[in-house]
């Protein structure tokens, strides 16, 4: 029983395999929902259904890489056939009666359970609605950020640099300087442009002399660990909020992940629980009396000379 996910990667591999070799080259058809409860294949009688090809795309899926829609629904037959020929083999070796299956069995529904709880009870009591509150209330919170786009060219020498700001101040343009002198990689042939940044991004130096530019401006050469820049400033905002479709996901899985704890938590309180393992226990134990001694501000303990004796 301990060969579960190997077993099933073999099945994958024997399903594509069979399609490669064994099968004419097919057409791909555009994608149609089909019911659920329509037959695909029989096996000694056994129906495959569409839900059950939907159950197999979850599982290997991703195993049969990036397999035609029609190629790749034939695999997952193949894959279900094999899958239940080999269960009706094991079957008939009395392999389900063990109690070892049982026992794998019995963790799987409940981790089946688990999964379906969260989906159905968990996951549809956190609304869009819920998610676009907090985003408000953080976008409201958030101070905002001044960012700068700016462009540098960087050479070896405090010479080097000093000519080539001549050369740009004398009208030269500054994005083609960078492109045949910068020692930038990373923005030599964007024209030394970097972006945007905001404070924080850029080493100490740098960041000194680009925010104290106005929009057009050509530093004077500075030094870094890099070497020597000219910086241009080519704009100056306030970097915006992100949209809130960009964080979404990210919100929602947090509300989520929230009252998971929270139902969690109602669960165990109202759950009977014995650990009976004597070192989980201990460590139980430890974790409550540290927890208890933060939330009552971590006081230290009674001094014994002051405490009453019995």
């Amino acid at each position: 029983m301990h060969l579960v996910f190997p077993t099933r990667r073999v099945l994958a591999a024997i399903a594509v395999v069979a399609i490669t070799f064994l099968a004419a080259p097919v057409q791909t058809a555009s994608a149609e929902e089909k019911p659920d409860d329509m037959v695909v294949a029989t096996v000694n009688g056994k129906p495959i259904t569409e839900a059950d090809l939907k159950l197999a795309d979850n599982e290997i899926g991703k195993e049969l890489g990036n397999l035609p829609p029609e190629v790749k629904r034939r695999a997952l037959a193949e894959y279900l056939i094999d899958n239940t020929l080999f269960a009706d083999a094991a079957e008939a070796e009395k392999l389900g009666s063990t109690p070892e299956f049982k026992q794998q069995m019995h963790y799987l529904r409940q981790r089946l359970l688990r999964e379906e709880y969260f989906e159905k009870t968990l996951k549809s009591a956190v609304s869009e609605d819920e998610a676009k509150k907090i985003y408000a209330a953080k976008v409201a919170s958030l101070q905002p950020k001044e960012e700068v786009a700016a462009r540098h060219i960087l050479v070896d020498s405090e010479e080097k640099a000093k000519e080539l700001r001549a050369k740009i101040m004398a009208g030269a343009d500054f994005a083609q300087v960078a492109k045949e002198n910068s020692m930038d990689p990373g923005s030599k042939n964007q024209g030394g442009m970097l972006g945007y940044f905001t404070k924080g991004q850029m080493v100490p130096e740098f960041e000194a002399a680009v925010f104290k530019l106005h929009k057009g401006d050509v530093s004077e050469p500075v030094k870094t660990s890099f070497g020597w820049h000219i910086i241009k400033l080519e704009d100056r905002r306030r970097r915006p909020p992100p949209a809130f479709n960009d964080v979404k996901a990210t919100i929602i899985n947090s509300l989520i992940m929230r009252k998971a704890q929270e139902k969690a938590a109602e669960l165990r309180k109202a759950a009977t629980l014995d650990y009976v393992d004597a070192n989980i226990k201990k460590q139980v134990e430890e974790q409550k009396a540290k927890e208890a001694a933060k939330k009552a501000g971590a006081q230290p303990a009674a001094n014994p000379e002051a405490t009453p004796k019995q």
